[in-house]
């Protein structure tokens, strides 16, 4: 059999429709990461008949002849010892499947694909708050919220959200708090309702270019904590380049994430608990930024 170039797999790809490259990637899937995959995988995630997974399983072999084989016992098709991928395959989204399996509320595969652990979620969203923001993200609108804050308590406020983060631990929006007058971060799970505004067109400055924390990048250099043992196991944890490992975070999300990671943000690096195995080599990276709060043992330097 002649063999097929890059090039004609693209093109072969490209001529297929979207529900075939679904198919055929969850059958590369399942052979990646699980070494096997049958006919009724196919037919319990995509609800296709006997007929159209045979087809499918026969399009994938002729663009991958060398990927996968035929075991007689099993009656299962098994990963080939001269496997190369033909789709990309992002690493979060491929341990979201393994942990959590495939869903799309029609044929979903409940479950996690290969036994694991993990830490419960701590922050319960309502799928009717989180339905009605994103409605409102995606059509720049307003939107009416009832919100709980320690500093204010209970309030109903109207807000202009235009992304959705988290925090390692809570999902919340970054929107233009009209309330305040200022870009701020609202919790989602503090929210008790949430109604879009319809038709209501934010103003110049209630829009995402406005907000300089969010748009602002910062570039922190994090290395092994000089007080841990063993840098060279960091170093290769975090797959440090010179021993530094560089990230790019917009301002507003910076002290999120440094609090997760444990990064030691103090200057003379001396948080002493074991956990913080990271140390931000520069601290003054955080002057002017906001989340820096949240940012474990940095201290804003001292104006006169």
């Amino acid at each position: 059999m002649e063999k097929i170039t890059r090039d004609q797999i693209d093109q072969a790809l490209s001529l297929l429709t979207q529900g075939q490259r679904e198919r055929l990637s969850y059958i590369e899937f399942r052979l990646y990461f699980l070494g096997t995959v049958g006919r009724q995988d196919l037919m319990d995630r995509f609800g296709v008949a006997p007929a159209a997974a045979t087809r499918d399983f026969a399009e994938y072999k002729r663009l991958a002849p060398k990927n996968i084989n035929f075991d007689n016992t099993s009656k299962l098709y098994v990963i080939s010892t001269e496997f190369t991928p033909l789709f990309e395959h992002v690493t979060e989204r491929v341990l979201t499947a393994l942990t959590q399996g495939f869903g799309d509320g029609i044929n979903p595969v409940a479950g996690p694909l290969v036994p694991c652990e993990g830490p419960p979620t701590l922050n319960r969203l309502k799928v009717e708050i989180l339905a009605s923001v994103s409605r409102a993200i995606h059509s720049k609108t307003a939107v009416q919220i009832s919100y709980f804050s320690g500093s204010s308590g209970a309030s109903v406020r109207e807000i202009v959200p235009f992304a959705l983060a988290s925090d390692g631990l809570r999902w919340h929006t970054r929107a233009f708090d009209r309330k305040s007058n200022e870009f701020r971060d609202f919790v989602l799970s503090r929210m008790d309702e949430a109604v879009i505004l319809e038709k209501n067109i934010p103003e110049s400055q209630e829009l995402p270019n406005q907000d300089i924390q969010w748009n602002r990048i910062l570039e922190l250099d994090l290395v092994p904590h000089p007080g841990r043992s063993s840098p060279e196991l960091v170093k290769r944890d975090y797959a440090m380049v010179d021993g530094v490992f560089r990230l790019k975070i917009r301002a507003a999300m910076a002290g999120y994430v440094l609090r997760q990671w444990h990064v030691d943000c103090s200057a003379e690096h001396k948080l002493s608990d074991e956990a913080y195995r990271l140390w931000l080599r520069d601290p003054l990276a955080l002057y002017g930024v906001k989340s820096a709060f949240f940012a474990p043992g940095y201290e804003a330097p001292k104006t006169n």
